[in-house]
């Protein structure tokens, strides 16, 4: 994508009124207003909150909301040039039941009250092959993700990265959390599971190749 392309599109997600972009001095200075409040003042209503984490374009992101109108879903990512074309998928169809956060995982905290998330995806993020730390379904992000997950609240995993999903399950069975589903492969079954339903761009083009997807679903308290 070229700069000015960026520009453009950086200049349109200004105009979207569903995105919200905080840069970690004004959430020290001011905090984020939304946060403990995204039903009554942003989506006005008692819904389920579901985050993405590093969306990109956010295609799980719409592509839930489309499902599901009665759950409210949150992408967040930093790359605001991708984001651009979730956002426009949603305005363009008119979910009402999509927001967007551009900032760092490392600051999701700061946009979440204790109990306000019921559900987290993370959907083939970057394994990280050499910062383990930096795993978005590491212990360091999943204690950040304790402070807003409900209790009953449960993380998504899904990856085409055998990095990712061998060390995500090592990190649930040694905190002895709950794992609800966990698939090495995962169309190769007859499961009716919903999380088969929506395939992103590139997950499609990663099955047409011939490489397995992997999902775990799994809750953070033991």
């Amino acid at each position: 994508m070229s700069s000015k392309n960026k520009l453009e599109r950086f200049a349109e997600n200004e105009t979207f009124g569903n995105l919200f972009q905080y840069s970690f001095d004004r959430l020290k200075e001011e905090g984020f207003p939304l946060k403990g409040k995204w039903r009554q003042e942003f989506f006005k209503n008692d819904n389920p909150i579901v985050l993405e984490l590093g969306c990109g374009k956010g295609e799980y992101t719409v592509g839930l909301a489309r499902e599901h109108k009665d759950v409210n879903y949150i992408g967040v990512d930093i790359k605001g040039a991708r984001m651009w074309v979730g956002l426009c998928s949603a305005r363009n169809e008119g979910l009402t039941n999509v927001a967007f956060i551009r900032t760092r995982i490392e600051m999701i905290d700061h946009f979440f009250d204790k109990d306000e998330v019921d559900e987290i995806w993370v959907t083939f993020p970057d394994p990280q092959p050499s910062k383990p730390r930096k795993r978005l379904t590491s212990p360091n992000f999943l204690e950040r993700y304790r402070k807003f997950l409900k209790e009953d609240g449960v993380v998504n995993l899904k990856t085409d990265s055998d990095l990712m999903y061998e060390f995500t399950v090592e990190t649930a069975q040694e905190a002895k959390y709950p794992i609800y589903y966990n698939y090495d492969n995962l169309y190769n079954n007859d499961d009716d599971l919903e999380v088969k339903k929506i395939r992103t761009y590139y997950e499609q083009m990663w099955l047409d190749k011939g490489l397995t997807i992997k999902y775990i679903r799994f809750g953070i308290r033991s």
